[in-house]
């Protein structure tokens, strides 16, 4: 089909009216493809919108993509006007049929500065695109350009809502409040929304490097530590990584979310408040002496610490080992599942590896801490009691904040359903409730024997005795 090169320009222009005309005809599409068709038999727009689904016939992509390619790069070396509106529908265009190019991404960067566009519109061009091409990289920092857009506007508000609060006090505390609530939760949407693009990415392209970065560094910066969205995460990932047993991404993305948990719960400073009203309540169990008074400081033990803070760091201690162990012992168990039932996938025993390296490595660090502050910490080691296997690891929790004057907890957070931060979980700890045992060396060992013993898979059977191997060299070697 031969063509001028004026009826080629009418032809794009109007293709490129279509495609802004359907997105205003339907604000809600959510996904966009090209229909394979060689050649136009009719006399019809090639755009083609049904239902939330926005496809272009192939036919028409040869002379639509070089169009809006030169047009943007004459405007670009100053050698054609385009005007706001024309820039706007021009990127779109190109960026939905070639999300890679870069300049279109900066050009959409200087629109969203002069407020032109706004970040959730340029968020929702690149879902779209993620939609037909879910690894492009230029998309992906896009992205996180623009939402670090968003994170210093939220910044910049919270900050004159702060100075406010301070010249009027008081006087516009219920609106600042308001306010706050709302920012606060239009940033948990747009955390929630980044989540989502990352899942159906990763689901359409397998092992989707960008999209797993992305969605770590999203974590890392708009998250920043919160518990229980890092295990929220962590539980949601288990149905994910179920269903697809060979995607190193995923794994690697969940082995990042249990080194932040690991993190957040063990070192995590509680408020001065916490653990104040902890140490009251041990004190109103065990003496008439009122907090308030005088005489409450000069309650101690023998050696001359004070009772409740002792007691209460305990607990904080046995509270935060307990989740660490959960964490691991469900991990190990996913792991042990996968690979029962999924047999021959490197992938599985390599997130195995690390789990249980992530372990070892902790311990370690426990007992080097143990054993260059033994003496400081000897008062709380209880290797009697059956509630806490390998009471020194445990013991040494938080060691470092004790030396120099302060006491610090764990966040109190839920695994499987069952708040380990209540006062209650405590008391079941000391009757002595009986933990699951942690993961060690032998064990390994077993279950690597256990593989062996019914392996019908030489896959199977070769990754077992590589971990074995492993087992023996790195981790046995080690003291």
């Amino acid at each position: 089909m031969a063509e001028s090169e004026e009826e080629v320009d009418v032809l794009v222009q109007r293709v490129v009216k279509d495609i802004t005309n359907a997105f205003k005809r339907n604000p809600n599409i959510d996904e966009i493809g090209v229909i394979p068709c060689p050649e136009a038999r009719y006399n019809r727009s090639p755009i083609v919108l049904v239902e939330n689904k926005l496809g272009v016939e192939s036919w028409c992509v040869k002379f639509l993509l070089p169009y809006v390619h030169n047009k943007l790069l004459l405007y670009r070396q100053r050698k054609h006007w385009l005007d706001r509106e024309a820039l706007v529908d021009i990127t779109c265009t190109l960026l939905l049929l070639n999300p890679d190019f870069t300049t279109a991404w900066n050009v959409r960067k200087e629109l969203l500065q002069c407020g032109v566009l706004n970040p959730e519109k340029d968020l929702y061009l690149g879902k779209l695109a993620l939609t037909k091409f879910p690894k492009s990289p230029e998309t992906w920092i896009h992205r996180r350009w623009v939402l670090q857009q968003i994170l210093r506007q939220f910044s910049a508000v919270g900050h004159g809502t702060k100075q406010q609060q301070q010249l009027h006090q008081g006087e516009a505390e219920p609106a600042d409040a308001e306010r706050s609530q709302q920012l606060s939760d239009h940033l948990a949407g747009t955390l929630r929304q980044e989540m989502k693009v990352c899942s159906d990415a990763a689901s359409r392209y397998p092992s989707n490097y960008n999209a797993w970065s992305h969605r770590i560094w999203v974590l890392q910066h708009m998250a920043k530590g919160n518990i229980k969205v890092l295990h929220d995460e962590l539980s949601s990932m288990r149905l994910w990584v179920s269903m697809h047993v060979s995607d190193h991404s995923g794994f690697h993305y969940r082995q990042f979310l249990l080194s932040e948990l690991i993190t957040g719960v063990s070192q995590s400073p509680s408020c001065t408040a916490a653990t104040t009203a902890a140490t009251s309540s041990h004190h109103q169990q065990s003496s008439t002496v009122p907090i308030g008074s005088p005489h409450h400081h000069s309650h101690v033990q023998a050696n001359g610490e004070p009772q409740g803070a002792e007691v209460a760091g305990e607990e904080e201690r046995q509270l935060s080992f307990t989740t660490v162990l959960l964490l691991f012992h469900e991990e190990m168990e996913l792991c042990s599942d996968l690979i029962q039932s999924f047999p021959g996938h490197e992938t599985l025993w390599s997130h195995r590896r690390h789990v249980f390296y992530l372990w070892h490595s902790m311990r370690r660090e426990s007992h080097h801490h143990c054993s260059t502050n033994g003496s400081i910490e000897s008062v709380h080691l209880k290797d009697s009691d059956p509630v806490l296997p390998e009471a020194g690891d445990q013991s040494c929790a938080g060691h470092e904040e004790s030396v120099n004057g302060q006491r610090h907890a764990s966040e109190p957070m839920e695994v499987d359903g069952a708040s380990l931060a209540d006062s209650r979980d405590s008391k079941r700890l000391k009757r002595g409730v009986l933990l699951p045992s942690p993961p060690t060396l032998p064990s390994e060992h077993s279950f690597v024997s256990s593989i062996l013993d019914r392996c019908s898979n030489p896959e199977q059977r070769r990754f077992a005795l590589a971990y074995k191997k492993w087992l023996d060299t790195v981790i046995g070697q080690q003291p």
